[in-house]
C-alpha cells in the first residue's frame, strides 16, 4: 500500500479529523516521474557496466606502470649500492694483502658481480626450460 505524500495531510492543514491519502495504485499523473526514474536506473546500470570495468582497467596500468618503473629506479639503486660495496670490499681485502694497484678493486669487483649475475640468470633460465614434472 503507497501513501502519497504529494497531497499534505490533513494534519498538517490544522484538521485533526483526517489522515494520509493512501492510494493502492499509481496515479495517472505520476507516470512522468516513474520514467524519469527508470530512464536514471538503467543509464545508471549501463554506465555501472561500461565505465566501472574501464576504470579499474586504467587504474591498473597507471599504477602497474608506475610500480614498473618506481621498481627499475629501485632495482638500478640496488646494483649501484652492490657494486659499491662489493669494490670496497675488495678494496679493503687487497689492501690487507698489500697487493692493491690503482683500478685492481673495481674490475675484480665487476667481474664477480658478473659472475654472479651470469650465474644467477643462467639458473633462471635452465628452470624456465625444464620439463614439468608430473
Amino acid at each position: 500500500m503507497a501513501v502519497d505524500l504529494s497531497q499534505p495531510s490533513a494534519a498538517a492543514n490544522g484538521s485533526t479529523s483526517g489522515s494520509l491519502k493512501r492510494t493502492t495504485s499509481a496515479s495517472s499523473d505520476d507516470w512522468p516521474a516513474q520514467a524519469a526514474d527508470t530512464i536514471v536506473k538503467v543509464v545508471g546500470s549501463v554506465r555501472d557496466r561500461t565505465t566501472g570495468p574501464a576504470l579499474t582497467a586504467s587504474r591498473g596500468v597507471v599504477y602497474g606502470t608506475l610500480a614498473a618503473v618506481l621498481g627499475t629506479t629501485a632495482l638500478v639503486l640496488l646494483c649501484i649500492l652492490l657494486l659499491r660495496g662489493v669494490v670496497l670490499g675488495v678494496d679493503g681485502i687487497l689492501g690487507v694483502l698489500d697487493i692493491d694497484r690503482a683500478g685492481r678493486a673495481v674490475w675484480i669487483a665487476h667481474l664477480l658481480l658478473g659472475a654472479g649475475f651470469s650465474l644467477g640468470g643462467w639458473a633462471m633460465w635452465r628452470k624456465a626450460w625444464a620439463l614439468p614434472t608430473r
